[in-house]
């Protein structure tokens, strides 16, 4: 894990990230000319702002415009989960001191959804990678026909987005698979810290075949019966693996819902996950501070 901090001080809203602005550069490499990629953040709606000036999350804010009982429950039980997760962020920023984090495994609703809770808790920007690329091709079926004719040039645009986004600071990435396919990329997410989001696939393949969830163009199943697709994502996964397996932590749904009690994974919550990521970016950042410590002379 090589930290590289972001310059800058003050930690903005995520719809103002000056990246907003920029176009990643064109770039030919032998035959293969990759397109303009114009980063689009995955908010769907500017946040409100309390009148303390404090971000309400969506979710909070849904909540709020319905005041029946039920609604005020949850929103209470959110409320102190939200408050926990910031008061977790706050307390390890000084020593992340704007260190991207790139999120890494098959992409399912848990890493989506903790992703954007965790930007929203730390004041960084979120974007999903594969998104970027798919939408430099105009969108997800033009990036699937780009790849039945040319795979190679597609791999190398995805290099050329993580290389983009790896060179910031700031961020939570959702990257996809292909930033573990190759030494290259994997050398990227060594800018900052990657966690893995381990998610048992039968619930990946229920997400699929629920259409609560796409992956993106590289992996999309071609097929539509629960064991084809399982067996899809058992390859993609028995693919990436070794990948998955050099990020600085695991964070493991079903460990999750173990030590938490519950008998059903499907209890465990994004902000659940999201406290573990931050607890074990803490961690990280405590034994780099410790191994600085030991390496000043005396």
């Amino acid at each position: 894990m090589e930290i590289i901090h972001a310059s800058g001080s003050c930690i903005s809203p995520a719809w103002n990230h000056p990246s907003l602005g920029y176009q990643f550069s064109r770039i030919s490499a032998r035959t293969h000319v990759y397109p303009r990629v114009f980063p689009s953040l995955i908010f769907s709606a500017k946040p409100k702002i309390s009148a303390r000036g404090e971000l309400i999350s969506t979710t909070t804010c849904a909540i709020l415009e319905n005041s029946t009982s039920d609604s005020v429950a949850t929103k209470a039980v959110e409320d102190d989960e939200l408050l926990a997760i910031k008061k977790q962020a706050s307390e390890i920023s000084p020593d992340l001191r704007g260190t991207s984090i790139f999120l890494v495994g098959i992409t399912n609703s848990y890493k989506l959804s903790l992703g954007r809770i965790l930007a929203d808790a730390l004041r960084y920007y979120y974007f999903d990678s594969d998104s970027l690329v798919e939408e430099a091709y105009g969108g997800k079926t033009a990036a699937i026909s780009y790849i039945e004719r040319d795979e190679e040039g597609y791999l190398a645009s995805e290099t050329e987005v993580l290389k983009q986004l790896s060179s910031m600071g700031r961020l939570v990435v959702c990257a996809g698979n292909g930033a573990v396919k190759s030494a290259t990329n994997l050398a990227l997410l060594r800018h900052g810290i990657s966690i893995w989001i381990d998610v048992p696939l039968d619930l990946v393949a229920r997400e699929i075949l629920e259409d609560r969830i796409q992956l993106s163009a590289s992996d999309t199943p071609i097929c539509n019966s629960s064991s084809e697709v399982l067996a899809q994502l058992t390859a993609l996964y028995n693919s990436a693996r070794s990948g998955y397996s050099t990020a600085d932590a695991t964070i493991s749904l079903q460990k999750v819902a173990s030590q938490l009690g519950y008998d059903e994974l499907d209890a465990v919550t994004s902000e659940d996950l999201c406290m573990e990521v931050l607890k074990e970016v803490g961690r990280l950042m405590r034994v780099k501070k410790m191994m600085e410590e030991a390496a000043r002379p005396f």
